[in-house]
């Protein structure tokens, strides 16, 4: 599996590394829809953003690292050397902020490791077939990555794009940066420390708080730091117990004083993962997810007992039989029901044309009954249906509803028609004074709209 694992995520890396530099100077239109192409300048592969596509590239960092660590071939090292250099240029095109903290952090444990490799009071004989490159090449991938950021806007053709030393310079916009977003995130969780707003209601807790200073202007579904959003969801107590828990286990484990290369390589990849979540929020993601949960089992202690075992069976966590057949089969039976539900349920939100056959006519009736996804049917149902006298009622209970899994301009709309049309005129002007200060250009259209409406003959 660790080959595999390591294998597996170069590959990946690599194969987004590249669409990322295509994409970086504009020449991915004639590739979609096998990748997206942004707009000049911007670099994220095939993933939704910079910074989960940076990490995508210091895990696979991480990878060729083990994979050079345990060749002894000199051409297949030189060739893992090129795609780490090509790994390299990928983050530096990613412009990702995050990207150059995981590969400082990298870079340097490797360097210890490889220095503390070459002292033969720290490895014995059995160690020796374990060698990194050595300290000084590995320190030179700084100044590469920092070459490579100069470099990329200058070969764009004179447009001007924003490369990561700019974005070290200038940062985030102000109504954007998370030093503001984390300062509301900390306002909410002062108004519910002890059990939180609940699971998933940071942005309804956004939207209906008036915060004292500057306001994230974006929804914010996320606190983008791990311990922030468990302790503004589930309460500071929930938090420091769950996180406290988790650095309880990392030190029980003492990487500092790992060895064994394959369990670096899951403690690097763990790293990187980590560090996002500080900063953002990967493991909300199926492909960090996975590696996290790979890692984890590489980890993981394994209790073996002398006692005899079934066929098939073998020793899992805490000492529990765990067959193998059934433990896939149980995984396959659930992969199946999410797909399944996953496809039916996502027909409302493609074109009539493109819909399996049996959902292009009342589409919406027959998604009725869904576990998984009811709060996705049920925007798709409150956005789809027109505000009248007749249905004000079931409009505003679903729009309270909804209000909850997404609030945005069209939601609290049909909130505010919804509220109107009952009568609830106070209700009304209240989330109407809600949505001028979250959404006040949205807030402005939308009455221009409602001006026009009434002027109109």
């Amino acid at each position: 599996m660790p080959a595999a694992l390591a294998g597996g995520l170069l590959a990946g890396g690599l194969v987004n590394a590249i669409l990322g530099v295509l994409q970086y100077y504009g020449l991915t239109a004639s590739l979609v829809p096998w990748t997206t192409s942004p707009g000049l300048g911007q670099a994220y592969g095939n993933l939704r953003q910079r910074n989960q596509f940076a990490t995508l590239i210091s895990m696979a960092f991480v990878a060729a690292l083990w994979l050079y660590a345990n060749q002894t071939s000199v051409r297949t090292r030189r060739a893992l050397i090129a795609a780490a250099l090509g790994l390299l240029i990928g983050a530096a095109a990613s412009t990702s902020r995050t990207g150059l903290l995981q590969l400082l952090s990298i870079v340097g444990v490797a360097s210890l490791i490889a220095r503390r490799e070459r002292r033969k009071t720290d490895f014995g004989a059995a160690d020796c077939h374990f060698r990194l490159p050595s300290p000084v090449v590995l320190l030179l991938m700084i100044p590469l990555y920092f070459v490579a950021a100069w470099a990329l806007p200058e070969f764009v053709g004179g447009a001007h794009v924003e490369g990561m030393l700019e974005r070290l310079q200038t940062g985030a916009p102000d109504d954007h940066s998370r030093l503001v977003l984390w300062h509301n995130v900390l306002t909410l969780i002062a108004q519910h420390p002890w059990a939180g707003w609940g699971w998933g209601e940071l942005s309804f807790a956004h939207f209906t708080t008036a915060y004292e200073g500057a306001r994230f202007t974006e929804i914010l579904d996320n606190a983008h730091n791990l311990p922030l959003h468990l302790a503004v969801e589930l309460g500071i107590p929930a938090a420091v117990l769950i996180c406290g828990g988790f650095i309880w286990m990392v030190m029980a484990a003492r990487p500092w004083r790992e060895r064994d290369p394959t369990r670096l390589m899951a403690w690097g990849m763990l790293g990187a993962i980590v560090l996002h979540s500080l900063l953002e929020y990967p493991l909300w993601y199926g492909p960090f997810q996975l590696v996290f949960g790979l890692c984890l089992g590489i980890l993981w202690p394994a209790a073996v007992a002398d006692r005899p075992l079934p066929q098939g069976a073998r020793h899992g966590w805490l000492g529990v039989h765990v067959s193998p057949s059934l433990a896939a089969v149980a995984l396959l039976v659930g992969l199946g029901y999410v797909s399944w539900d996953y496809i039916r349920i996502s027909q409302i939100y493609l074109p009539r044309d493109q819909r399996l056959a049996a959902y292009e006519d009342d589409t919406l009736a027959k998604l009725k009954g869904s576990w998984l996804f009811s709060r996705q049917v049920d925007f798709a149902e409150l956005t789809l249906t027109t505000v009248t006298p007749a249905n004000a009622a079931r409009m505003h209970e679903l729009a309270e509803r909804t209000l909850h899994f997404s609030p945005e301009p069209r939601v609290v709309i049909k909130l505010i028609e919804s509220a109107e049309l009952l009568g609830r005129d106070d209700e009304a002007r209240v989330q109407a004074e809600r949505f001028r200060i979250a959404f006040p250009a949205e807030f402005a259209q939308w009455l221009d709209n409602k001006q026009g409406d009434a002027s109109a003959p």
